[in-house]
Protein backbone atom coordinates (compact mmCIF):
# COMPACT_ATOMS: atom_id res chain seq x y z
CA UNK A 1 0.00 0.00 0.00
CA UNK A 2 0.70 3.68 -0.75
CA UNK A 3 2.01 5.60 2.86
CA UNK A 4 0.84 8.74 3.16
CA UNK A 5 3.21 10.98 4.69
CA UNK A 6 3.00 14.23 6.79
CA UNK A 7 4.70 17.48 5.39
CA UNK A 8 5.60 19.52 8.17
CA UNK A 9 8.66 22.19 8.74
CA UNK A 10 9.33 21.49 5.00
CA UNK A 11 10.06 18.12 5.43
CA UNK A 12 8.14 14.32 5.06
CA UNK A 13 7.57 12.66 8.17
CA UNK A 14 5.91 9.42 8.35
CA UNK A 15 3.43 8.49 11.66
CA UNK A 16 4.83 6.25 14.23
CA UNK A 17 1.47 4.24 14.72
CA UNK A 18 0.06 1.65 12.74
CA UNK A 19 -2.48 4.33 10.71
CA UNK A 20 -5.86 4.16 8.82
CA UNK A 21 -6.48 2.42 5.96
CA UNK A 22 -8.14 4.03 2.68
CA UNK A 23 -10.24 1.64 0.64
CA UNK A 24 -11.63 1.51 -2.58
CA UNK A 25 -15.62 1.71 -1.93
CA UNK A 26 -16.19 -0.33 -5.22
CA UNK A 27 -14.09 -3.17 -5.17
CA UNK A 28 -13.14 -3.25 -1.61
CA UNK A 29 -8.91 -2.93 -2.29
CA UNK A 30 -6.95 -1.61 0.25
CA UNK A 31 -5.09 1.83 -1.35
CA UNK A 32 -2.96 3.73 1.00
CA UNK A 33 -2.76 4.18 4.91
CA UNK A 34 -2.19 7.72 6.57
CA UNK A 35 -0.85 7.74 10.19
CA UNK A 36 0.04 11.50 12.31
CA UNK A 37 0.46 10.03 15.41
CA UNK A 38 3.29 11.29 16.91
CA UNK A 39 4.02 14.75 15.44
CA UNK A 40 5.13 17.89 16.90
CA UNK A 41 2.68 20.25 15.82
CA UNK A 42 3.83 22.74 18.36
CA UNK A 43 7.19 23.06 16.17
CA UNK A 44 4.84 22.46 13.26
CA UNK A 45 3.19 25.46 13.62
CA UNK A 46 5.71 27.37 15.56
CA UNK A 47 7.50 27.05 11.78
CA UNK A 48 4.84 27.86 9.42
CA UNK A 49 4.00 31.46 11.25
CA UNK A 50 8.34 32.16 12.00
CA UNK A 51 9.01 31.11 8.51
CA UNK A 52 5.54 30.58 6.17
CA UNK A 53 4.04 34.00 6.97
CA UNK A 54 6.86 36.31 7.15
CA UNK A 55 8.17 35.31 3.50
CA UNK A 56 4.20 34.95 2.28
CA UNK A 57 3.51 38.37 3.39
CA UNK A 58 6.61 39.81 2.08
CA UNK A 59 5.52 38.91 -1.99
CA UNK A 60 2.40 41.50 -1.36
CA UNK A 61 -1.14 40.34 -3.57
CA UNK A 62 0.31 40.36 -6.65
CA UNK A 63 3.61 38.52 -5.91
CA UNK A 64 1.33 35.83 -4.02
CA UNK A 65 -1.33 35.68 -6.52
CA UNK A 66 1.39 34.66 -9.10
CA UNK A 67 1.84 31.54 -7.00
CA UNK A 68 -1.39 30.37 -7.10
CA UNK A 69 -1.22 31.01 -11.14
CA UNK A 70 2.28 28.83 -10.90
CA UNK A 71 -0.19 26.07 -8.71
CA UNK A 72 -2.51 25.98 -11.22
CA UNK A 73 0.07 24.89 -13.97
CA UNK A 74 1.55 22.09 -11.85
CA UNK A 75 -2.25 20.85 -11.31
CA UNK A 76 -3.26 20.96 -15.14
CA UNK A 77 -0.21 18.55 -15.78
CA UNK A 78 -1.10 16.22 -13.69
CA UNK A 79 -4.86 16.05 -14.25
CA UNK A 80 -5.18 12.29 -15.18
CA UNK A 81 -3.33 11.16 -12.60
CA UNK A 82 -5.99 13.18 -10.11
CA UNK A 83 -8.82 11.49 -11.83
CA UNK A 84 -7.14 7.99 -11.85
CA UNK A 85 -6.68 8.11 -7.90
CA UNK A 86 -10.30 10.01 -7.39
CA UNK A 87 -11.85 6.81 -9.13
CA UNK A 88 -10.13 4.84 -7.33
CA UNK A 89 -10.78 6.40 -3.64
CA UNK A 90 -13.50 8.00 -4.06
CA UNK A 91 -15.76 6.08 -6.74
CA UNK A 92 -16.93 8.29 -8.69
CA UNK A 93 -16.89 8.88 -11.89
CA UNK A 94 -14.83 10.89 -14.35
CA UNK A 95 -17.90 13.52 -14.60
CA UNK A 96 -18.45 13.57 -10.95
CA UNK A 97 -14.45 13.68 -10.39
CA UNK A 98 -14.64 16.68 -12.87
CA UNK A 99 -16.36 18.55 -9.81
CA UNK A 100 -14.04 18.18 -7.42
CA UNK A 101 -10.75 18.24 -9.48
CA UNK A 102 -11.56 20.82 -12.19
CA UNK A 103 -13.67 23.01 -9.78
CA UNK A 104 -10.67 22.87 -7.52
CA UNK A 105 -8.23 24.21 -10.43
CA UNK A 106 -10.43 26.74 -11.61
CA UNK A 107 -11.15 28.25 -7.90
CA UNK A 108 -7.24 28.58 -8.01
CA UNK A 109 -6.86 30.27 -10.95
CA UNK A 110 -10.04 32.63 -10.47
CA UNK A 111 -8.12 33.59 -7.47
CA UNK A 112 -4.91 34.04 -9.11
CA UNK A 113 -6.48 36.51 -11.42
CA UNK A 114 -8.40 38.59 -9.11
CA UNK A 115 -5.46 38.74 -7.00
CA UNK A 116 -3.53 40.41 -9.31
CA UNK A 117 -5.24 43.61 -9.27
CA UNK A 118 -5.05 44.25 -5.89
CA UNK A 119 -3.25 46.81 -4.24
CA UNK A 120 0.71 46.44 -4.30
CA UNK A 121 0.02 47.77 -0.58
CA UNK A 122 1.01 45.37 2.46
CA UNK A 123 -3.21 45.33 3.55
CA UNK A 124 -6.63 46.12 2.56
CA UNK A 125 -8.47 49.70 2.84
CA UNK A 126 -12.21 49.10 4.48
CA UNK A 127 -14.40 52.64 3.02
CA UNK A 128 -13.16 56.47 3.40
CA UNK A 129 -11.36 58.25 6.19
CA UNK A 130 -13.83 59.51 8.26
CA UNK A 131 -13.41 62.46 10.66
CA UNK A 132 -13.46 62.22 14.40
CA UNK A 133 -12.89 65.97 15.05
CA UNK A 134 -13.99 68.99 13.65
CA UNK A 135 -11.96 70.49 10.32
CA UNK A 136 -10.75 66.30 10.01
CA UNK A 137 -7.72 67.13 12.06
CA UNK A 138 -8.24 63.64 13.26
CA UNK A 139 -9.47 60.89 11.60
CA UNK A 140 -10.09 57.31 11.20
CA UNK A 141 -9.38 54.70 8.34
CA UNK A 142 -9.93 51.06 8.89
CA UNK A 143 -7.65 48.67 7.23
CA UNK A 144 -7.42 44.76 6.74
CA UNK A 145 -4.13 43.54 7.83
CA UNK A 146 -2.97 39.86 7.36
CA UNK A 147 -3.07 37.72 10.39
CA UNK A 148 -0.04 36.68 11.40
CA UNK A 149 -0.75 33.43 12.93
CA UNK A 150 -1.74 30.27 10.56
CA UNK A 151 -4.43 28.59 9.06
CA UNK A 152 -5.77 25.39 9.66
CA UNK A 153 -8.29 23.79 6.88
CA UNK A 154 -10.04 20.69 7.72
CA UNK A 155 -11.58 19.30 5.10
CA UNK A 156 -14.42 16.88 4.34
CA UNK A 157 -14.53 13.23 3.09
CA UNK A 158 -16.25 14.54 -0.36
CA UNK A 159 -14.10 17.35 -2.15
CA UNK A 160 -10.62 16.57 -1.17
CA UNK A 161 -9.27 19.03 -4.26
CA UNK A 162 -12.06 21.32 -4.25
CA UNK A 163 -12.38 21.52 -0.46
CA UNK A 164 -8.50 22.08 -0.38
CA UNK A 165 -8.13 24.41 -2.79
CA UNK A 166 -11.44 27.13 -2.11
CA UNK A 167 -9.90 27.42 1.25
CA UNK A 168 -6.21 27.78 0.48
CA UNK A 169 -6.60 29.89 -2.22
CA UNK A 170 -7.88 33.06 -0.07
CA UNK A 171 -5.76 31.99 2.83
CA UNK A 172 -2.53 32.13 0.20
CA UNK A 173 -3.38 35.35 -1.20
CA UNK A 174 -4.07 36.56 2.48
CA UNK A 175 -0.67 35.61 2.40
CA UNK A 176 -1.83 33.23 5.84
CA UNK A 177 0.66 29.92 5.90
CA UNK A 178 -1.60 26.70 5.77
CA UNK A 179 -2.13 23.51 7.72
CA UNK A 180 -4.47 21.00 5.87
CA UNK A 181 -5.89 18.95 7.55
CA UNK A 182 -7.91 16.80 4.73
CA UNK A 183 -10.63 13.75 5.66
CA UNK A 184 -8.29 10.33 6.51
CA UNK A 185 -10.73 8.37 4.10
CA UNK A 186 -10.10 10.36 1.54
CA UNK A 187 -6.69 12.18 1.96
CA UNK A 188 -4.64 10.53 -1.02
CA UNK A 189 -6.09 13.13 -3.87
CA UNK A 190 -5.11 15.87 -1.23
CA UNK A 191 -1.97 14.05 -0.32
CA UNK A 192 -0.77 13.84 -4.30
CA UNK A 193 -2.06 17.55 -5.47
CA UNK A 194 0.60 18.79 -2.18
CA UNK A 195 3.28 16.90 -3.20
CA UNK A 196 3.21 17.85 -6.77
CA UNK A 197 3.00 21.39 -5.80
CA UNK A 198 5.99 20.88 -3.12
CA UNK A 199 8.04 19.07 -5.89
CA UNK A 200 7.83 21.96 -7.75
CA UNK A 201 9.75 24.24 -5.10
CA UNK A 202 6.31 27.02 -5.69
CA UNK A 203 6.00 27.84 -2.15
CA UNK A 204 7.84 29.22 0.17
CA UNK A 205 9.20 27.83 3.48
CA UNK A 206 6.73 27.29 6.30
CA UNK A 207 3.88 28.43 3.84
CA UNK A 208 1.97 24.95 3.70
CA UNK A 209 2.08 22.08 5.82
CA UNK A 210 -0.42 18.69 5.52
CA UNK A 211 -1.50 16.05 8.11
CA UNK A 212 -2.79 12.75 7.23
CA UNK A 213 -4.60 10.83 9.34
CA UNK A 214 -5.69 11.77 13.07
CA UNK A 215 -3.34 13.54 14.97
CA UNK A 216 -3.26 14.19 19.13
CA UNK A 217 -3.75 17.77 19.93
CA UNK A 218 -4.73 19.31 16.22
CA UNK A 219 -6.11 22.27 18.02
CA UNK A 220 -4.16 22.14 21.24
CA UNK A 221 -0.86 24.12 19.89
CA UNK A 222 -2.73 27.06 18.27
CA UNK A 223 -2.99 30.53 20.12
CA UNK A 224 -5.58 32.95 20.07
CA UNK A 225 -4.46 35.08 16.86
CA UNK A 226 -4.66 31.56 14.54
CA UNK A 227 -7.53 30.85 12.98
CA UNK A 228 -9.40 27.15 11.83
CA UNK A 229 -11.76 26.52 8.55
CA UNK A 230 -13.91 23.78 8.84
CA UNK A 231 -16.47 21.48 6.26
CA UNK A 232 -18.05 18.71 8.25
CA UNK A 233 -20.89 17.99 10.05
CA UNK A 234 -22.62 19.92 12.97
CA UNK A 235 -21.69 17.74 15.29
CA UNK A 236 -17.56 17.59 14.64
CA UNK A 237 -18.03 21.36 14.64
CA UNK A 238 -19.85 21.20 17.94
CA UNK A 239 -17.24 19.43 19.20
CA UNK A 240 -14.36 22.52 18.01
CA UNK A 241 -16.40 25.18 18.58
CA UNK A 242 -16.12 23.87 22.59
CA UNK A 243 -12.04 23.25 22.64
CA UNK A 244 -10.48 25.97 24.70
CA UNK A 245 -8.35 27.36 22.06
CA UNK A 246 -11.66 28.68 20.27
CA UNK A 247 -14.12 29.34 23.70
CA UNK A 248 -11.64 30.73 25.65
CA UNK A 249 -8.49 31.68 23.98
CA UNK A 250 -10.60 33.57 20.96
CA UNK A 251 -9.37 31.26 17.80
CA UNK A 252 -11.59 32.22 15.25
CA UNK A 253 -13.25 29.31 13.55
CA UNK A 254 -15.35 29.40 10.21
CA UNK A 255 -17.81 26.55 10.00
CA UNK A 256 -19.87 24.77 7.23
CA UNK A 257 -21.96 21.85 8.27
CA UNK A 258 -25.17 20.17 7.52
CA UNK A 259 -27.82 21.22 5.74
CA UNK A 260 -31.36 20.55 4.40
CA UNK A 261 -31.39 22.27 1.11
CA UNK A 262 -34.65 22.28 -0.91
CA UNK A 263 -35.21 23.36 -4.39
CA UNK A 264 -38.95 25.22 -4.93
CA UNK A 265 -41.61 24.98 -7.88
CA UNK A 266 -43.18 28.42 -8.56
CA UNK A 267 -47.01 28.21 -7.95
CA UNK A 268 -47.28 29.31 -11.83
CA UNK A 269 -45.84 25.40 -12.45
CA UNK A 270 -44.90 26.93 -16.17
CA UNK A 271 -44.43 23.67 -18.32
CA UNK A 272 -40.52 24.80 -18.30
CA UNK A 273 -39.69 24.99 -14.83
CA UNK A 274 -41.29 21.80 -14.42
CA UNK A 275 -38.76 20.35 -16.74
CA UNK A 276 -36.00 22.17 -15.08
CA UNK A 277 -36.72 21.49 -12.02
CA UNK A 278 -36.78 17.44 -12.56
CA UNK A 279 -34.10 17.78 -14.34
CA UNK A 280 -31.49 19.15 -11.55
CA UNK A 281 -33.40 17.18 -8.88
CA UNK A 282 -31.96 14.15 -10.88
CA UNK A 283 -28.61 15.79 -11.59
CA UNK A 284 -28.22 16.68 -7.71
CA UNK A 285 -29.13 12.94 -6.33
CA UNK A 286 -27.07 11.56 -8.72
CA UNK A 287 -23.64 13.89 -8.54
CA UNK A 288 -21.19 12.07 -6.51
CA UNK A 289 -24.15 9.71 -4.94
CA UNK A 290 -25.74 13.00 -3.57
CA UNK A 291 -22.95 13.02 -1.44
CA UNK A 292 -22.35 17.33 -1.58
CA UNK A 293 -23.23 20.07 1.26
CA UNK A 294 -25.26 21.52 -1.49
CA UNK A 295 -27.43 18.67 -2.74
CA UNK A 296 -31.28 18.90 -3.06
CA UNK A 297 -32.83 16.66 0.74
CA UNK A 298 -36.20 18.69 0.64
CA UNK A 299 -38.39 19.49 -3.71
CA UNK A 300 -41.01 21.66 -2.34
CA UNK A 301 -43.97 21.60 -5.37
CA UNK A 302 -47.50 23.24 -5.63
CA UNK A 303 -50.01 20.61 -3.81
CA UNK A 304 -51.54 20.12 -7.24
CA UNK A 305 -48.20 19.20 -8.91
CA UNK A 306 -47.60 16.64 -6.57
CA UNK A 307 -48.31 13.28 -8.19
CA UNK A 308 -47.37 14.64 -11.51
CA UNK A 309 -43.82 15.73 -10.21
CA UNK A 310 -43.67 12.65 -8.43
CA UNK A 311 -43.87 10.30 -11.50
CA UNK A 312 -41.51 12.26 -13.82
CA UNK A 313 -38.78 12.15 -10.89
CA UNK A 314 -39.33 8.28 -10.82
CA UNK A 315 -39.08 7.74 -14.74
CA UNK A 316 -35.79 9.69 -14.80
CA UNK A 317 -34.24 8.05 -11.75
CA UNK A 318 -35.26 4.72 -12.77
CA UNK A 319 -32.86 5.25 -16.13
CA UNK A 320 -29.74 5.80 -13.68
CA UNK A 321 -27.15 2.91 -14.02
CA UNK A 322 -25.52 2.92 -10.80
CA UNK A 323 -22.24 0.28 -10.42
CA UNK A 324 -18.41 0.55 -10.63
CA UNK A 325 -17.38 3.97 -12.91
CA UNK A 326 -14.95 1.73 -14.61
CA UNK A 327 -17.34 0.96 -16.99
CA UNK A 328 -18.97 2.51 -19.76
CA UNK A 329 -22.42 3.51 -19.20
CA UNK A 330 -22.34 4.09 -15.62
CA UNK A 331 -23.86 7.42 -14.62
CA UNK A 332 -22.96 7.13 -11.05
CA UNK A 333 -20.81 5.29 -8.89
CA UNK A 334 -20.65 4.75 -5.12
CA UNK A 335 -20.54 6.37 -1.93
CA UNK A 336 -17.40 6.90 -0.19
CA UNK A 337 -16.74 3.98 1.36
CA UNK A 338 -18.88 1.54 3.92
CA UNK A 339 -19.28 3.04 6.51
CA UNK A 340 -20.85 6.08 4.69
CA UNK A 341 -22.78 3.15 3.45
CA UNK A 342 -24.11 2.12 6.56
CA UNK A 343 -24.93 6.01 7.93
CA UNK A 344 -26.94 6.50 4.93
CA UNK A 345 -29.08 3.38 5.54
CA UNK A 346 -29.85 4.53 8.71
CA UNK A 347 -30.98 7.40 7.67
CA UNK A 348 -33.23 6.29 4.90
CA UNK A 349 -34.78 3.62 7.62
CA UNK A 350 -35.70 6.60 9.59
CA UNK A 351 -36.79 8.55 6.82
CA UNK A 352 -39.27 5.46 5.84
CA UNK A 353 -40.88 6.03 9.74
CA UNK A 354 -42.52 9.42 8.26
CA UNK A 355 -42.75 9.32 4.28
CA UNK A 356 -43.94 6.98 1.59
CA UNK A 357 -41.33 5.78 -1.05
CA UNK A 358 -42.11 7.26 -4.07
CA UNK A 359 -39.21 5.66 -5.45
CA UNK A 360 -36.77 3.14 -4.53
CA UNK A 361 -33.75 2.58 -6.88
CA UNK A 362 -32.28 -0.35 -4.27
CA UNK A 363 -34.70 -2.48 -5.96
CA UNK A 364 -32.78 -1.92 -9.12
CA UNK A 365 -29.47 -3.94 -10.67
CA UNK A 366 -26.32 -2.50 -9.41
CA UNK A 367 -24.08 -3.09 -12.59
CA UNK A 368 -20.47 -5.27 -12.01
CA UNK A 369 -19.97 -4.45 -8.70
CA UNK A 370 -19.69 -6.94 -5.40
CA UNK A 371 -22.73 -7.10 -3.37
CA UNK A 372 -20.55 -5.94 -0.46
CA UNK A 373 -19.61 -2.79 -2.52
CA UNK A 374 -20.58 0.94 -1.53
CA UNK A 375 -22.88 1.23 -4.26
CA UNK A 376 -26.67 2.70 -3.06
CA UNK A 377 -28.99 3.54 -5.98
CA UNK A 378 -30.87 6.99 -5.71
CA UNK A 379 -34.22 6.61 -3.04
CA UNK A 380 -37.12 9.22 -3.14
CA UNK A 381 -39.86 9.86 -0.84
CA UNK A 382 -42.48 11.81 -0.39
CA UNK A 383 -44.77 13.11 2.68
CA UNK A 384 -48.28 14.96 1.77
CA UNK A 385 -48.73 16.68 5.00
CA UNK A 386 -45.35 18.21 5.69
CA UNK A 387 -46.69 20.28 8.41
CA UNK A 388 -46.75 16.85 10.58
CA UNK A 389 -43.84 15.52 9.92
CA UNK A 390 -40.87 17.28 11.38
CA UNK A 391 -38.48 14.89 10.67
CA UNK A 392 -38.01 15.12 6.87
CA UNK A 393 -37.19 18.87 7.53
CA UNK A 394 -34.56 17.92 10.00
CA UNK A 395 -32.74 14.78 9.32
CA UNK A 396 -30.38 15.22 6.03
CA UNK A 397 -29.30 11.62 4.90
CA UNK A 398 -26.12 11.88 3.04
CA UNK A 399 -26.42 10.32 -0.09
CA UNK A 400 -28.70 9.66 -3.22
CA UNK A 401 -31.59 10.83 -0.56
CA UNK A 402 -34.33 13.64 -1.23
CA UNK A 403 -37.83 14.55 0.02
CA UNK A 404 -40.89 15.79 -2.46
CA UNK A 405 -42.84 18.01 -0.20
CA UNK A 406 -46.36 19.65 -1.42
CA UNK A 407 -47.05 23.24 -0.30
CA UNK A 408 -50.71 25.00 -0.47
CA UNK A 409 -49.39 28.84 -0.98
CA UNK A 410 -46.52 30.75 -1.33
CA UNK A 411 -46.13 31.68 2.67
CA UNK A 412 -46.67 27.77 3.03
CA UNK A 413 -44.00 26.89 0.75
CA UNK A 414 -41.36 29.81 2.19
CA UNK A 415 -42.60 28.32 5.52
CA UNK A 416 -41.45 24.85 4.60
CA UNK A 417 -38.23 25.63 3.46
CA UNK A 418 -37.06 27.84 6.67
CA UNK A 419 -37.70 24.87 8.74
CA UNK A 420 -34.83 23.55 7.77
CA UNK A 421 -33.47 26.13 10.31
CA UNK A 422 -30.47 27.71 8.03
CA UNK A 423 -29.74 26.13 4.48
CA UNK A 424 -26.77 26.69 2.37
CA UNK A 425 -28.77 26.88 -0.86
CA UNK A 426 -32.42 27.29 -2.29
CA UNK A 427 -33.27 26.85 -6.19
CA UNK A 428 -36.30 28.20 -6.99
CA UNK A 429 -37.74 27.48 -10.74
CA UNK A 430 -40.52 30.12 -11.93
CA UNK A 431 -41.44 32.25 -14.97
CA UNK A 432 -42.85 34.55 -12.50
CA UNK A 433 -40.35 36.76 -11.39
CA UNK A 434 -42.44 38.79 -8.75
CA UNK A 435 -42.35 35.68 -7.31
CA UNK A 436 -38.79 34.87 -7.89
CA UNK A 437 -37.91 38.25 -6.30
CA UNK A 438 -39.82 38.18 -3.27
CA UNK A 439 -38.73 34.10 -2.74
CA UNK A 440 -34.75 35.87 -2.53
CA UNK A 441 -35.98 38.58 -0.06
CA UNK A 442 -38.36 35.71 2.01
CA UNK A 443 -35.40 33.22 2.07
CA UNK A 444 -32.41 35.40 2.38
CA UNK A 445 -31.92 35.31 5.78
CA UNK A 446 -32.09 31.69 5.97
CA UNK A 447 -29.79 30.58 3.23
CA UNK A 448 -26.55 31.54 2.07
CA UNK A 449 -27.31 31.42 -1.64
CA UNK A 450 -30.57 31.83 -2.99
CA UNK A 451 -30.63 30.08 -6.89
CA UNK A 452 -33.38 31.57 -9.41
CA UNK A 453 -33.81 29.74 -12.48
CA UNK A 454 -36.36 31.09 -15.50
CA UNK A 455 -36.05 29.31 -19.21
CA UNK A 456 -33.66 32.60 -20.02
CA UNK A 457 -31.27 31.05 -17.99
CA UNK A 458 -31.79 27.57 -18.30
CA UNK A 459 -28.89 26.63 -20.36
CA UNK A 460 -26.19 28.95 -18.58
CA UNK A 461 -27.21 28.55 -14.56
CA UNK A 462 -24.39 27.61 -12.47
CA UNK A 463 -26.53 24.45 -11.04
CA UNK A 464 -27.96 24.05 -7.48
CA UNK A 465 -25.46 22.70 -5.91
CA UNK A 466 -22.53 23.72 -7.72
CA UNK A 467 -20.21 26.46 -5.86
CA UNK A 468 -18.68 29.16 -7.88
CA UNK A 469 -15.43 31.45 -6.40
CA UNK A 470 -17.63 34.63 -6.97
CA UNK A 471 -20.78 33.61 -4.69
CA UNK A 472 -21.00 33.45 -1.18
CA UNK A 473 -20.96 29.52 -0.01
CA UNK A 474 -22.00 29.10 3.87
CA UNK A 475 -24.96 29.37 5.54
CA UNK A 476 -26.99 30.50 8.57
CA UNK A 477 -27.91 28.10 11.90
CA UNK A 478 -27.50 24.58 11.67
CA UNK A 479 -25.39 25.22 8.54
CA UNK A 480 -22.67 26.11 10.00
CA UNK A 481 -22.97 30.02 10.76
CA UNK A 482 -19.47 30.68 8.63
CA UNK A 483 -19.34 32.17 4.65
CA UNK A 484 -16.54 31.17 2.86
CA UNK A 485 -15.91 32.68 -0.82
CA UNK A 486 -18.05 35.36 -2.18
CA UNK A 487 -15.29 36.79 -4.51
CA UNK A 488 -12.70 38.42 -2.51
CA UNK A 489 -14.56 39.17 0.41
CA UNK A 490 -13.33 35.63 1.56
CA UNK A 491 -10.12 37.23 2.23
CA UNK A 492 -11.44 39.45 5.31
CA UNK A 493 -11.61 36.08 6.95
CA UNK A 494 -7.70 35.63 7.05
CA UNK A 495 -7.13 39.45 7.56
CA UNK A 496 -7.96 41.97 10.95
CA UNK A 497 -9.56 44.69 10.91
CA UNK A 498 -8.04 47.71 12.94
CA UNK A 499 -9.30 51.38 13.05
CA UNK A 500 -5.99 53.68 12.59
CA UNK A 501 -6.73 57.10 14.11
CA UNK A 502 -4.32 59.31 13.47
CA UNK A 503 -4.08 63.25 12.14
CA UNK A 504 -4.92 63.68 7.71
CA UNK A 505 -1.08 63.75 6.93
CA UNK A 506 0.14 60.12 8.69
CA UNK A 507 -3.21 58.66 7.29
CA UNK A 508 -2.29 60.20 4.14
CA UNK A 509 0.73 58.31 4.66
CA UNK A 510 -0.14 55.32 5.41
CA UNK A 511 -2.22 54.89 2.19
CA UNK A 512 0.53 56.23 -0.15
Amino acid sequence: MKKLSNYVQDRWVDGAGKGTVLYDPVQGTALASADATGLDLNAAYDWARQSGGPALRDLGYAGRAALLGKIVDVLQANKEKYYDIALRNSGTVKADSAIDIEGGIFTLSWYAKAGAKLSSQSFLTDGDVTPLARDNVFAVQHIQVPIQGLAILINAFNFPSWGLWEKAAPALLSGVPIVVKPATSTAWLTYEMIRDVVEEGILPPGAISLICGRPDGLLDALNGLDIVSFTGSADTAATLRSHPRILRDGVKLNAETDSVNSAILGPDADPTSVELLVREVVRELTIKSGQKCTAIRRILVPEQSYDTIAQSLAQKLAKVTVGDPRQDGIRMGSLVNLAQLEAVRAGIAILEQHADILFDGREQLVIDAPTDSACLPPVLFGVRQPDDHPTVHDVEVFGPVATLIPYRDINHAWQLARRGMGSLVASIYSEDKAFLTHTALALGDSHGRVHLVTAAVSKVHTGHGNVMPQSNHGGPGRAGGGDELGGLRALSFYHRLVAVQAGPEVLADLLG
